[in-house]
């Protein structure tokens, strides 16, 4: 405070320096001062142009005067001030001159034709107010809208090295997120609990010398729930919680990083035990010295690392602040940062599985109006590789479609249609497209549900559509895993290329000729061919190699390639590439040629009804390759049982 009144006083001091500095630059000199017998000659002359009576003086002004007139009736050569050059004309044609008793004078000043007025002398305090006290107030004013009133982005001019953390939890009476709020990521939560434990009761932990982790460091793909995890911890442990963005430190000044690093664990010190939550960590916990972040020991960013380590080292574990850290780049990170001793604990945070996505679409629905037809297990079936995130946006999108419509509660088809949503983008109805490319469309679709629905590893066909959707997308056939896959043999990733390919081979087969139609198609088997050659070691001629650099780019990028092979082995990467693509693409074509009555009967009901479920495509195509072999086993299983 003392320190505050100090740069309060000094502030005062230098704006009245400012202000009187400004009014001695910019105001006009002061007029020159005459005698009353000077005046007098002046007005028997007719050179006097206009003059304003007050009390005690006479201000007036000269017509245009030559200068040697004006030395011959004051009687000295003019002296031009040196601050007065700018004002030089009106200088010269200004004076001032002592006002006496004098009857005869306004007689005069009519006769010359002298335009005169009274003017009232405004007195010292007057002056005073209107020179001084107003503009210094003013600037006053200035002063404290800029550096305490709040400003557009919601912080204190004075105010750029204290953190902008938002606080959490701080009432344990209020709302707050808990374990009850978190589903699908069941390990991360049991990994967490020991940390709501230890701020609960941090004896149980002291009393045998051991001490909790500094730092947890939440890793894993966006959407997951890293940050509603942190915020369920403090919720649970009824402690505050700091919330911070890793952005939010670095500005454009040299120095506000690190002082708002120390501003917040100051902050943290102060309500101890409490969590301290700093989210995309790694905008300023990249490795130093690799990239593009070659900037040495005067760099923002490093400056601001350099600072949070040193924190980090600096205060107790046993104080109860817990740091927790979010990101989906580990990969990025500094190795100081993740050394024991500051982010002890990593937990990853993976995207969740069948009985995850179960349990997530039930924390999400249950303050949803649900119709009695609507399965949360076969919608956590549909939605294989969701995250938390997505999910509740399929939820939401549900119940926005069933309020669209006009219903009272969300019925199953909202649910698959808000799925279709997120997947394939918004339907367009209105977009207008020719009977012949709608026609390439149908076969195009059709050519990839029937190559699919025959391929004994494919995915199994739920939907075919020619609605268009999204940007570019005129049609889409989805395939759905039955279970979430971990790992994938060589043959379910042919059968997937040979899925992709069948559009382009149906296109071939009925119009003799391609359209621009199966750009991401190959764009994705080209994909899947190159990882099989070079990532997983699927090829024949290369063996069982892989040319991919030890670091992933952690959950947002696939694999880095290497670039340490010869030109030989580029050569025989590309002729692999080439002839895995070629092979699943003749298959294709075999399956539509052989079943080509099909795939006319599909094309045609598709253009009729534009989108078909799986129980339709079962009545036109038959049984799939999965359940004739389903089939043949149940037989196989009936004829050795019987022997």
């Amino acid at each position: 405070m003392e320190k505050r009144v100090k740069f309060s006083l000094w502030y005062l001091v230098f704006l009245v320096m400012v202000l009187w500095f400004w009014q001695s630059l910019m105001a006009p000199p002061a007029p020159r001062e005459i005698t009353y017998k000077q005046f007098r000659d002046y007005l028997a002359r007719d050179l006097i142009a206009r003059v304003e009576l007050k009390d005690r003086v006479i201000v007036g002004e000269l017509k245009a005067v030559p200068d040697s007139v004006i030395e011959q009736i004051e009687g000295h050569p003019l002296q031009l001030p040196a601050r007065a050059q700018r004002w030089k004309e009106q200088w010269k044609r200004r004076f001032t001159v002592v006002r006496v008793q004098d009857d005869q004078l306004i007689h005069d000043l009519q006769a010359h034709g002298v335009d005169y007025k009274g003017v009232l002398s405004s007195g010292w305090i007057r002056d005073l107010f209107l020179l001084w006290i107003v503009p210094l107030a003013i600037l006053v004013l200035i002063w404290g809208y800029f550096f305490r009133n709040k400003m557009g982005g919601g912080a204190n001019v004075m105010s750029f090295g204290k953190a902008r953390a938002k606080i959490y939890a701080e009432d344990p009476k209020k709302s707050r997120v808990t374990f009850a709020d978190v589903a699908g990521i069941d390990e991360a939560v049991e990994e967490v609990k020991e940390i709501v434990d230890f701020l609960k009761n941090p004896k149980k932990y002291q009393r045998l010398g051991g001490k909790m982790p500094k730092g947890v460091l939440l890793v894993g793909p966006p959407g997951t729930g890293k940050t509603l995890l942190a915020k369920a911890v403090a919720g649970e442990a009824g402690v505050p919680f700091f919330s911070i963005s890793g952005s939010e430190f670095v500005e454009m000044f040299v120095g506000v990083g690190a002082a708002r690093v120390r501003d917040l664990f100051a902050q943290a010190r102060a309500k101890a035990p409490c969590i301290v939550f700093i989210d995309e960590i790694d905008a300023i916990g990249r490795s130093r010295g690799h990239g593009p972040y070659l900037g040495g020991g005067h760099d923002e960013r490093e400056s601001t690392l350099n600072q949070l380590l040193t924190e980090m080292d600096g205060f107790d574990s046993s104080a109860g602040v817990v740091i927790m850290a979010a990101t989906n780049r580990p990969d990025v990170l500094d190795p100081a940062l993740l050394r024991p001793g500051r982010f002890d604990r990593q937990i990853v945070v993976d995207k969740p599985d069948l009985k995850g996505r179960e349990a997530i679409f039930r924390v999400h629905t249950r303050n949803l109006v649900l119709a009695d037809d609507v399965d949360l297990h076969l919608l956590a079936a549909q939605t294989p590789g969701f995250a938390g995130a997505e999910i509740a946006n399929v939820c939401n999108e549900a119940a926005l479609l069933a309020a669209r419509k006009g219903k009272d509660k969300i019925e199953m088809e909202d649910f698959e249609e808000a799925i279709e949503r997120v997947v394939a983008g918004l339907k367009k109805r209105n977009k207008l497209i020719n009977p012949n490319e709608r026609r390439i469309v149908a076969y195009h679709e059709s050519g990839h549900a029937t190559v699919g629905w025959f391929l004994p590893h494919a995915d199994p066909v739920h939907k075919v559509s020619i609605v268009p959707r999204g940007v570019g997308a005129l049609g889409y056939t989805l395939q759905t895993p039955l279970e979430d896959r971990y790992l994938l043999t060589k043959e379910e990733l042919l059968d997937r290329i040979t899925a992709l390919l069948g559009g382009r081979a149906a296109e071939e087969l009925i119009f003799g000729t391609v359209s621009t139609g199966a750009q991401n198609d190959l764009q994705r088997a080209t994909e899947i061919a190159r990882n099989m050659v070079v990532v997983y070691g699927m090829s024949e001629k290369l063996g069982h190699l892989s040319f991919v650099e030890n670091e992933q780019n952690g959950f947002l990028g696939g694999p880095t390639l290497r670039r340490d092979f010869s030109e030989e082995t580029a050569r025989i990467v590309d002729e692999e590439i080439r002839r895995i693509v070629d092979e699943c693409y003749k298959r294709a074509s075999e399956i539509l040629r052989e079943k080509r009555d099909r795939l006319e009967k599909l094309a045609k009901t598709l253009l009729e009804k534009e989108v078909l479920e799986r129980p339709e495509l079962k009545k036109i195509l038959g049984p799939s390759a999965a359940e004739q072999a389903s089939s043949k086993t149940e037989a196989a299983e009936s004829d050795g049982k019987g022997n």
